[in-house]
């Protein structure tokens, strides 16, 4: 059974910067995909950003790219989230997740998930 928990959310202006850190617990993550999620309020859950643990290819949603960085560690934290030039419309909670198999846009197909940290982004 797979953990996960989020951290380093927080309220910063826009144009700033945060890092997220996603916490994991459990067997291995080989063969795994890891992702970024995010949720604005009154929207639903979207895709931010994802890798796969074995290969490292790193997928971003057009409105990230340039701007956000998914990397891993093979330590005790499995993936963080760079986030530079923030925007207001970066606002959400933020989550990460676990899934076997590729990395995929579709918040379904991914298996388990954090909690969510909060990021807001004032103008």
């Amino acid at each position: 059974q797979v953990q996960l928990g989020e951290s380093g959310g927080g309220l910063v202006q826009a144009g700033g910067s945060l890092r997220l850190t996603c916490g994991a617990s459990g067997p291995s993550f080989s063969g795994l995909a890891l992702g970024w999620f995010r949720q604005a309020p009154g929207k639903g859950r979207e895709f931010v950003a994802g890798t796969t643990w074995s290969a490292g290819v790193t997928t971003y949603t057009d409105s990230v790219k340039g701007r956000f960085t998914i990397s891993r560690d093979g330590a005790k934290n499995p993936v963080f989230l760079q986030m530079n030039s923030l925007r207001p419309e970066d606002t959400a909670v933020y989550y990460c997740a676990v899934r076997r198999g590729p990395v995929t846009e579709i918040t379904s197909q991914w298996d388990y998930w954090g909690r969510g940290t909060q990021v807001t982004v004032s103008s």
